[in-house]
């Protein structure tokens, strides 16, 4: 069993800053990404860390402004987001498979542990 926490989220205007943390138990050796929905979408991908090896997967769009890392000290996968923009706007949810890295990080899929997801609004 795996269980996620996140903390972080909040509102700010665009070309602000955000940063969002994940605690995962047990830490583990497993891929731990950052999705993010609005209400009528679907989940998209938009970070993920392998956390034995530190690789990391971007999407495009968030390419350059995002960063997500192993907080070794706090035992978190952090996402900070810079130059945020109205489009970032969502429910953003750490989701993690059990163990093991995995083909498509950023894919969801209904088998993956997650969160209860943080709300992260940006006004233009």
């Amino acid at each position: 069993q795996v269980q996620l926490t996140e903390s972080g989220g909040g509102s700010v205007q665009a070309g602000g800053s955000l940063t969002l943390s994940c605690r995962r138990n047990p830490y583990g050796f497993a891929n731990v990404g950052w999705f993010r929905q609005v209400p009528g979408q679907e989940h998209e991908g938009v970070a993920s860390i392998y956390t034995a090896n530190g690789n990391t997967q971007y999407r495009d769009s968030v390419k350059g402004r995002f960063t997500i890392s192993l907080n070794k000290v706090k035992k978190t996968i952090d996402l900070q987001m810079n130059n945020l923009k109205p489009e970032d706007t969502g429910m953003y949810y750490c989701a993690s498979n059990l163990d093991g890295p995995t083909l498509a990080p950023l894919l969801w899929s209904a088998h993956l542990y997650r969160g209860q997801g943080t709300q992260v609004t940006v006004s233009s």
